[in-house]
């Protein structure tokens, strides 16, 4: 499974079906690229969410996961409301929200709705992506396969590295992949590199190949 999961960028990444999953496909999607079976939408920002690229992607039978304010922001594009812990199921995947807490504004702000990450089960792995978040006491007790977590520094409001190897701690998944560390410059592959060196004795950090 874990050579099915496919890196285009940034928080963008293809899980190669059945069926074809595109999470917050913004980045390194192309006019060849195949069309979605199911396309995952984080949060309702311009780095997660693309009305031109879900133009590109979506057919007639393409299922869309957002929350209610992803849902909203989509253009035209109708979606699948799903709340957390809420789940549906798509030819032999089985998709469930998951709670994420923001780290760029506070969840609490006026009427925002928090993001949501995915746990996709298929196939006898269970893939958790996280989105921009930290791990809340609600996903402690995941324990998946594969899990997708936000590798950077603090000051780009995403998952600081000391964070986020405290999260690999509680998940205790199999295999990692790095996302957003190309997110507001600076040290990028460093902090990849530095937070694989940290993992190396307990679990197995993927860092992903170039967009191909």
């Amino acid at each position: 499974m874990i050579d099915r999961i496919q890196w285009l960028g940034n928080g963008t990444f293809l899980v190669h079906g059945p069926p074809r999953i595109y999470i917050n496909p913004v980045s390194g999607i192309t006019d060849d690229r195949q069309q979605a079976d199911v396309i995952l939408i984080s949060q309702a920002t311009y780095d997660h969410c693309s009305p031109a690229v879900l133009n590109r992607l979506c057919g007639s039978s393409t299922l869309i996961i957002a929350n209610t304010q992803e849902a909203d922001c989509l253009a035209g594009h109708r979606a699948q409301v799903l709340r957390p812990w809420q789940c549906i199921t798509c030819q032999r995947a089985r998709i469930t929200a998951v709670p994420s807490h923001p780290t760029r504004s506070p969840a609490s702000d006026g009427d925002s709705v928090p993001p949501i990450g995915f746990l996709i089960a298929m196939d006898t792995y269970d893939i958790f992506y996280a989105g921009d978040t930290i791990v809340l006491p609600d996903t402690q007790f995941l324990h998946p396969d594969i899990a997708i977590l936000p590798v950077r520094h603090m000051h780009t409001g995403l998952l600081a590295i000391d964070y986020a190897i405290e999260a690999v701690r509680v998940l205790k998944p199999r295999w990692v992949i790095p996302s957003h560390w190309q997110a507001g410059g600076g040290s990028g592959l460093l902090d990849v590199k530095a937070f694989q060196a940290a993992l190396s004795p307990l679990t197995e950090v993927v860092i992903p190949a170039a967009v191909r």
